[in-house]
């Protein structure tokens, strides 16, 4: 088929969308995927090459000392001393070896230095050298070399053993879902039925509030934060309520998360068949039952779409957690004993990185679960709406 004939059936803009499609998720996941490599990398390949190398293996230069004197046999005329570069464990394959840091390479593999002075060096690909002089060996300590290796792939599971048992993060993690579970299902409940008034039952002040909810969208966390716990210490201290407590967290985030629930559902909602509700309502169903047995059903996208948004904005949280639950050992979210982690790690990126995908394993697990649903619910009652 003509390529020509072929691009305008696919039609320019189409194509175009595509590749712009491709192109984000090209620069969302090399990302992503470098840094799940990097967390199964040891920190010494880590320093010395990049992760787009951990597949293939890497080369790295290095310097070794030879054994010594002690360690000499006489051979003839000569002494020698030999034995390999590699520690017990250790593997790899030597590709060049050199006596001078100016020029590590020197010398490829295999091939015999003449080092001077009746001496000469064998290095060969596996790690055993021959090293050879026409006189005994002095000093006590052997002789500094510099080798060039490659390092075959390598992985270990270390990082994460390092974060899963470290003192907290058990303790932790119950406290994220404890956190978010909640957090997620309080305002599906609340701002279903309000979508449902919002859509298809008339009183007055209906589009005021509509505009308010929209309104509160643009509210800033940050600005009413305080406001927020003040109003929750002097409510909980009324009813006795402790005030560090998980009912602060998930009554922050339910009121943060309404607003935009609210508006998700509305637009939904809105765009569902006028024709089911009236029929409905001609067979003599009440609005509560019109709510249960039709609109929730046939809400279900829109309802995972908001879980996903809520449960990755929970779940992500440290700001809330740390103002309404405390920053205790057994009061720490995920994120806050990941951040204490790495703050006593240093900058250890293998640590880093391996903490991240500890984070984000229940996200994705969300998101891929729900994500059918996703567009679906984020577009449907965006044209039509009542």
């Amino acid at each position: 088929m003509n390529p020509a004939v072929s691009l305008r059936r696919i039609g320019l803009p189409r194509l175009l969308v595509h590749l712009s499609v491709l192109l984000i998720c090209l620069l969302w996941l090399v990302p992503t995927f470098g840094l799940l490599v990097t967390s199964f990398r040891e920190p010494q390949q880590i320093a010395s090459s990049g992760w787009w190398t951990a597949l293939t293996g890497s080369s790295q230069t290095s310097a070794v000392r030879l054994a010594d004197a002690a360690t000499a046999r006489q051979g003839g005329a000569n002494f020698i001393i030999s034995g390999s570069v590699f520690t017990e464990g250790q593997q790899g394959q030597v590709q060049s070896f050199g006596t001078r840091v100016a020029a590590p390479s020197e010398f490829p593999a295999g091939q015999t230095a003449d080092l001077g002075e009746g001496e000469s060096l064998t290095v060969n690909e596996d790690g055993s050298y021959t090293y050879i002089k026409n006189a005994p060996f002095g000093g006590d300590r052997g002789k500094r070399i510099y080798l060039t290796t490659a390092t075959p792939p390598s992985f270990t599971t270390e990082n994460y053993r390092t974060v899963l048992t470290s003192q907290g993060i058990g303790q932790s993690f119950i406290n994220s879902l404890t956190v978010a579970i909640p957090s997620t299902i309080i305002p599906i409940l609340i701002s279903a039925f309000a979508a449902y008034a919002l859509s298809w039952m008339e009183f007055p002040g209906r589009g005021l509030i509509i505009a308010l909810i929209i309104g509160l969208m643009v509210v800033p966390l940050q600005m009413s934060l305080i406001p927020l716990l003040k109003m929750y210490n002097d409510v909980g201290a009324f009813f006795g309520l402790p005030s560090r407590s998980y009912v602060g967290v998930w009554l922050a985030h339910s009121a943060f998360g309404m607003p935009l629930a609210i508006y998700l559902l509305r637009n939904y909602i809105a765009g569902l068949p006028k024709e089911i509700i009236e029929s409905a309502r001609v067979d003599g169903a009440s609005d509560f039952e019109i709510f249960l047995k039709i609109v929730l059903p046939l809400s279900f996208p829109a309802l995972a779409s908001f879980s996903i948004f809520q449960f990755l904005w929970t779940w992500n949280d440290l700001l809330v957690a740390m103002v309404f639950l405390g920053t205790g050992k057994d009061q720490l979210v995920l994120t806050g004993a990941l951040n204490a982690l790495l703050g006593s790690m240093g900058g250890k990126w293998e640590i880093l990185s391996a903490s991240a995908f500890v984070t984000i394993i229940v996200p994705i697990a969300v998101f891929f679960g729900l994500q059918r649903y996703l567009v679906r619910g984020l577009l449907a009652g965006s044209v039509k709406g009542g």
